[in-house]
């Protein structure tokens, strides 16, 4: 599979096979690959939890947030994920993390599609909770939760419609719809010009 192949195939996933537990060597193999992602300044401060025990998982799954646009719902128990990344910014090696979070996330969603599973990037963290249950020392910076498993449904792209309504959508037959914009109306100009000196 190609990369845009791959791009194209990595989407996010809310509903999995609860009964799939996806293994310790698969999460270190999928965090290897987001250690490896470009750095602000190489300081390279991300560290990161791997959970995959039953009642760990259930305690990452209280403290999320799944879907904005589903105001009523949330996966239920058999369609959770298999395991989770947490993802940290160590405040003694840098105090902003910029984009580096962002990219390792992105490089490790890539890497679980190729294994052939899914994932879903979440910000919506009942971050107090999360470091309670974990006893998450402060000086970690909570910055994002990967979730990760054996995918339950089908997610498709779709062009975005006249009226540019953003929000994502499930078919009767259940299939996930994401409204995309045109490659036209993101890309402003290919070599704009250069703004006049009017001195």
């Amino acid at each position: 599979m190609g990369v845009k192949d791959l791009i194209l195939a990595t989407r996010t996933i809310r509903r999995y096979d609860a009964g799939a537990q996806v293994s310790r060597e698969t999460l270190l193999d999928i965090v290897d690959c987001g250690r490896l992602g470009a750095s602000g300044g190489n300081k390279q401060p991300l560290k990161f939890l791997c959970v995959n025990d039953p009642e760990k998982r259930a305690a990452v799954f209280s403290n999320l947030a799944f879907a904005a646009y589903f105001k009523d719902w949330t996966p239920p128990p058999h369609e959770r994920p298999g395991g989770y990344v947490i993802i940290l910014g160590d405040t003694d090696i840098a105090t902003n993390f910029w984009c580096d979070h962002g990219i390792a996330a992105q490089n490790m969603l890539l890497r679980t599609t190729e294994l052939g599973l899914g994932g879903c990037i979440l910000a919506a963290i009942n971050k107090n909770g999360l470091r309670k249950a974990f006893a998450i020392p402060e000086r970690f910076e909570i910055l994002l939760v990967i979730a990760l498993g054996t995918p339950a449904e089908t997610v498709v792209l779709t062009p975005m419609g006249e009226d540019g309504d953003v929000r994502y959508w499930r078919d009767d037959a259940g299939v996930h719809h994401v409204p995309k914009r045109g490659l036209d109306e993101v890309v402003l100009a290919v070599n704009p010009p250069l703004a006049q000196n009017e001195g």
